[in-house]
């Protein structure tokens, strides 16, 4: 991502004061307690190539029904911003069946 798009997304979080609100769910991850079970709801995972690469093996511990798990070649963290047209998709072939079920 280039100096000026983080600029401009550091500055909307600064003037509409909503950098404590976005970091919220991170706060609340560290201080709640996980269950222990792997989730069963049908998951989908996006993994974007500039961002973390899960590791596959961890994933199925935790979550007993990936029904989707989609590597990209390109975008990242702030997928979409730099590759909706991936991320839209990706979204619309994982929901796509759930809908019709």
């Amino acid at each position: 991502m280039d100096p000026d798009t983080v600029l401009t997304i550091a500055t909307i979080y600064w003037l509409t004061n909503t950098g404590a609100s976005s970091a919220r769910l991170y706060w609340e991850d560290r201080h709640t307690e996980h269950p222990t079970e792997p989730t069963t709801a049908p998951t989908g995972l996006a993994s974007f190539a500039h961002d973390f690469r899960p590791v596959r093996k961890f994933a199925e511990r935790d979550h007993k029904n990936i029904v989707s798990w989609s590597r990209f070649d390109r975008g990242s963290h702030w997928a979409a911003h730099d590759a909706p047209d991936l991320l839209v998709t990706d979204l619309r072939t994982f929901f796509g069946p759930l809908r019709q079920s």
